[in-house]
């Protein structure tokens, strides 16, 4: 059904972008076309991913999902960075931390939980993601703020090309790790009778890669279209940039990774969904950011990886609360409800800066 709802909002979406970009409609029906249009397109991006992960087996699977797992983001971030919006693109990267960590995993939680009484995911995964959590917002994010205060502009950029190169490398270091040195050395009962089952890919090699191609080269026509209407939806409803990257954008761009977080929950699969909303987190903070600092060096402003104190606070806080809440590999709608108030809270504060 979701999948059905999908195809029809793609195959109607693209043309009305093309067509409403041609004959200059107004900004703000074009925003609310191109946003559906992009969801809807990450969802055929999503299942071509899954299906090529499964026919090239776990440990490319992997790879490939860890890929494609922010591209959409990646792609709107890009023609954000070209057309000079840095406090976008820096907002959407806090955005994809709070929606990931908080609104999924929130989401994650409370609907399984209104379902089962206790779920339970991997412990060792979520000890592991912890510690790399710490490490990428804590460590990554908070340092560069603190130094930077004393630093020129090119000496900041130096410092965050540093980091970026950094970062980057231990992504490819954790990567390693868990699907190469380390696989399996922590499974769960769960994931060791899942693995002996044949999984069976939805679409063949071929339409999976053709699907893949052709919606991320529609994201990328749509989203560059998308990044033109930011200043007249902004000036129409009152919203900052700072609030159009945290909320908006975050939300567009990881919309169909969202949905299938819950879905996974909802199923009782919580290892999925807790991997859905923490590796992602760890892509767009060790990975995404990173790429789209080291790329912003081709555009007339170089981005340098430096928060403003709002969302270095509200970062910092979310890892802190799903650390907390997910170290003892456990979860109930109370813990839901708890990650989805503090995102709550914070998106008022945003909406209010």
């Amino acid at each position: 059904m979701t999948n059905k709802v999908f195809m029809v909002l793609a195959f109607a979406g693209v043309p009305l972008s093309v067509i409403g970009t041609l004959m200059h409609w107004s900004n703000i029906l074009l925003f609310g076309i191109y946003c559906i249009t992009i969801i809807a397109l990450a969802s055929y991006m999503g299942r071509a991913t899954e299906s090529l992960a499964v026919v090239a087996g776990p440990r490319i699977g992997g790879l490939l999902n860890a890929t494609f797992g922010n591209a959409v983001e990646l792609i709107i971030s890009i023609f954000a960075l070209k057309a000079g919006l840095i406090s976008v693109v820096l907002a959407s990267l806090t955005g994809s931390v709070l929606g990931n960590l908080l609104l999924v995993a929130g989401l994650s939680f409370f609907v399984g939980g209104v379902k089962y009484k206790t779920q339970s995911f991997n412990v060792f995964d979520a000890r592991h993601n912890s510690g790399l959590l710490m490490f990428a917002v804590i460590v990554a994010f908070v340092i560069p703020e603190v130094f930077a205060m004393t630093m020129d502009e090119t000496e900041t950029i130096t410092f965050s090309i540093g980091i970026s190169v950094i970062l980057i490398a231990l992504y490819l270091a954790a990567l390693f790790f868990k699907l190469v040195t380390h696989r399996g050395v922590y499974q769960s009962k769960e994931e060791g009778k899942s693995s002996h089952e044949e999984e069976t890919p939805e679409w063949s090699k071929g339409k999976a890669i053709a699907v893949l191609a052709i919606s991320t080269i529609a994201v990328a026509y749509v989203s560059e279209n998308l990044v033109h209407t930011f200043e007249t939806v902004g000036e129409a409803f009152g919203w900052t940039e700072l609030f159009i990257g945290v909320v908006i954008v975050a939300i567009v761009g990881n919309a169909a990774e969202h949905a299938s977080a819950i879905i996974m929950a909802y199923k009782n699969k919580m290892d999925i969904a807790v991997e859905i909303a923490v590796g992602s987190t760890l892509q767009v903070a060790m990975f995404v950011a990173p790429v789209l600092v080291l790329l912003s060096l081709l555009f007339p402003t170089a981005m340098p990886l430096v928060f403003t104190l709002p969302e270095l606070i509200a970062m910092v806080t979310a890892v802190l609360l799903m650390i907390v809440i997910g170290n003892d590999g456990e979860t109930n709608w109370f813990e839901g409800a708890t990650l989805l108030a503090a995102y709550v809270i914070m998106g008022i504060g945003f909406y209010l800066l």
